[in-house]
């Protein structure tokens, strides 16, 4: 029988993103978002159909099977819509942009998120998932497409003015930070943010909030932060409690490492088992603090581990990281990751009782009939009770691991997206470099510095001078890069400059700030768009300052701005970051699980942040030093001639032996001779009581 990959074809057959190839032969006349799409909409007066989506997404599959595939659905979808698929990860813009629209007309939002809209790019109405026969309280897909085009035919006018009153609002929602500004209480905006996240603990298996359960790692470095500057135990345990849970959890893959996106239940046991790229960076990064602050040796082996995933799984021969894993293989979920306890007795022989019983592995399984591994004692204790010393069960574990690591190898692979996306890239050299400074491995300092120089090379956009494209594959790079690329490209490079003490990596986080500013500044307000001022295909400019999975393009812009406006001894820079942090203050203290990166910002105003400079020569031996311990809000500047242009450096001294200076707000303290007397000032000049 011939299949529906066969007989048909649309024009996302030429597209490189791995999600609109899956819909290349859908019966569906598919368009990517492009400039012939819109006029052919204009041209022949029929709505647009917007579906949003991306390569992982389990019900973006479901519904490609059930509703786009189906012949019938797809001729009612050609004759009466212009159909365009477009990859929420190659356009988080136009993602953005219609998901608001959705939440704002039904009160939530997802993906596959479909959304109808004017010819002029306008949304009139949205949902996310429609199954083909009316379930779950929805109506059917075909249901709403005859509704639609029943509205349009005897409505437009009324369906236009929705759409210009929908956008209007749309628009007004930059402002809405307005609302939300608090009464001066007397007290430190980040102790606020503190006492009604505490609210939210979940003080018996960690994280923030309930289920389904996502790492917030952003809520968890504020919370190391504010242990740093407070000393509330309470904030430390916390952290210890979500990361231990989570590493030992199902959200972290216990054979072959990496975590999955979040835990459906409030156990860290089920997750849903895509691997996204930016999840993993972030979390790495947060283990690498962790570990920093607490020398547990747990969170190394996480550091470890994750990073041997990275390279594994989503490193790109040239150069560059891949985005992510799906979650399903052979059509179901999580079957690449799941045992059964027969499986594991054939591979693993006379080891496989105490390999199981430490994975609590059982007959009956814990997840539709498999097992998902998990660990719920520690080793020391595992072992009393097994009758072998800590060495043998560890080397047990081990090599299991390992043998069901080139055992599952076999198996048919969850489907790779394989497009290399600038923001996501960025952070993950990020967590090389911080990787860098916890564990001093060379290697993770290299693979950062490869990778940066990766995406100066490969992402660069000819056609706009200074200007970068969001993301690349198979030697082309296209789409302009966004406000959280560039945001997120300067920190690595920032990042990069702590692992190396090249100052030109510096000058470069510098000319990418000032290119932002050029293309990314609103004239009335200091929060940046997140579109550049040259892009012309989106319906309106937004301004994203919610941190969500990833940073906002604003926080860490406001990060950025303060670095470097110290390093260069820019006011304007400066001043700007300040005035940022000043209007997102409030909302941030009311909603803190939505602003976890910018209370990391806000701490550095409640408690002042370190700018540490070390001189001499060989000073970068105790940089590296420096870069081993837990500082927060601080930046390193490491200079072994007076031969760089930072105002850091200005009146310095340059001796045979390194000179440590600490500043704070403005003025700096006498300078010491060794790290040992730097970290005591750091320590008794920073933390401070609630």
């Amino acid at each position: 029988m011939e299949t529906v990959e066969k007989k048909y074809s649309n024009k996302l057959v030429k597209e490189s993103s791995p999600y609109l190839l899956q819909h290349a032969h859908n019966p569906v006349d598919w368009f990517p978002w492009c400039n012939e799409a819109i006029e052919k909409a204009k041209n022949e007066g029929k709505p647009i159909l917007v579906s949003i989506g991306y390569a992982a997404c389990h019900w973006c599959h479901v519904m490609e099977h059930e509703s786009f595939e189906d012949e019938k659905v797809a001729l009612f979808m050609n004759k009466n819509f212009i159909n365009i698929k477009i990859d929420r990860e190659e356009r988080p813009d136009l993602d953005n942009i219609y998901m608001e629209a959705v939440q704002i007309m039904s009160g939530s939002g997802g993906w596959p998120l479909n959304v109808f809209l004017t010819p002029d790019l306008k949304p009139f109405y949205g949902g996310t998932y429609f199954p083909p026969k009316p379930a779950f309280n929805r109506p059917s897909w075909i249901q709403i497409l005859h509704g639609i085009f029943n509205a349009w035919v005897n409505g437009k006018n009324e369906i236009i003015k929705q759409a210009e009153d929908l956008t209007g609002i749309m628009q007004n929602r930059n402002d809405l930070l307005n609302n939300h500004q608090l009464k001066d209480s007397g007290k430190k905006i980040t102790n606020l943010a503190y006492k009604i996240l505490e609210e939210q603990f979940d003080k018996i298996e960690g994280g923030i909030g309930n289920a389904p359960k996502f790492p917030s790692t952003f809520n968890l470095n504020f919370l190391m932060q504010y242990y740093f500057f407070t000393r509330n135990e309470m904030a430390l345990k916390q952290v210890r409690l979500s990361l231990d849970k989570m590493m030992n959890g199902g959200i972290y893959d216990q054979i072959g490492s990496g975590f999955s996106r979040y835990s459906t239940d409030d156990k860290w046991l089920v997750p849903h088992f895509e691997k996204m790229l930016y999840d993993n960076a972030l979390i790495i990064s947060t283990y690498c603090d962790a570990y920093k602050l607490t020398g547990d040796k747990n969170y190394l082996r996480i550091i470890d581990e994750s990073l041997e995933f990275v390279n594994r799984e989503l490193k790109n021969s040239k150069g560059g990281f891949f985005s992510s894993l799906d979650a399903d293989s052979e059509g179901e979920e999580g079957k690449y990751y799941c045992w059964k306890k027969v499986d594991i007795e054939d591979i693993l022989k006379s080891d496989a009782e105490l390999f199981c019983k430490y994975y609590n592995v059982y007959e009956k399984g814990n997840w539709e009939g498999k097992s998902i591994l998990n660990v719920k004692i520690e080793i020391e204790e595992f072992s009393k009770s097994s009758g072998k010393t800590k060495e043998e069960v560890e080397k047990i574990i081990s090599e299991g691991k390992k043998i069901l690591l080139l055992e599952r190898a076999k198996r048919i692979r969850p489907a790779l997206d394989d497009k290399i996306i600038l923001n996501w890239n960025a952070l993950m050299i990020s967590a090389f470099a911080n990787a860098t400074k916890a564990t001093g491995n060379e290697s993770y300092k290299n693979s950062a510095i490869s990778n940066l120089n990766f995406l100066f090379e490969a992402l660069i956009d000819e056609a706009h001078k200074g200007a970068f494209h969001h993301n690349y594959k198979n030697g082309e790079s296209k789409n302009p890069a966004f406000l959280d690329d560039y945001a997120s490209f300067i920190k690595a490079c920032i990042d990069v400059y702590e692992i190396t003490f090249e100052f030109d990596w510096l000058v470069k986080a510098k000319e990418l700030v000032q290119y932002v500013l050029d293309h990314f500044s609103d004239e009335n307000d200091v929060l940046l768009f997140y579109t550049s001022d040259w892009q012309r295909d989106v319906v309106i400019r937004k301004k994203e300052y919610y941190d969500n999975a990833t940073a906002s393009g604003n926080s860490t812009m406001a990060e950025n701005l303060y670095k470097l406006g110290i390093l260069f001894d820019m006011k304007d820079w400066r001043d700007q970051s300040i005035n940022m942090y000043s209007k997102i203050q409030s909302i941030a203290a009311k909603f803190p699980s939505s602003f976890g990166n910018w209370l990391l910002g806000l701490n550095s105003f409640d408690y002042s942040f370190n700018e540490i400079t070390v001189t001499g020569e060989n000073a970068h031996i105790s940089g590296e030093q420096l870069n081993k311990k837990y500082l927060p809000v601080s930046v390193l500047i490491v200079a072994e001639k007076n031969n760089i242009s930072l105002s850091s450096l200005k009146d310095k001294q340059f001796a045979q032996n390194p000179i440590f200076y600490l500043c704070k707000n403005y003025s700096c303290n006498s300078p010491v001779y060794s790290v040992e007397d730097l970290l005591n000032e750091i320590y008794a000049f920073g933390i401070q009581s609630e």
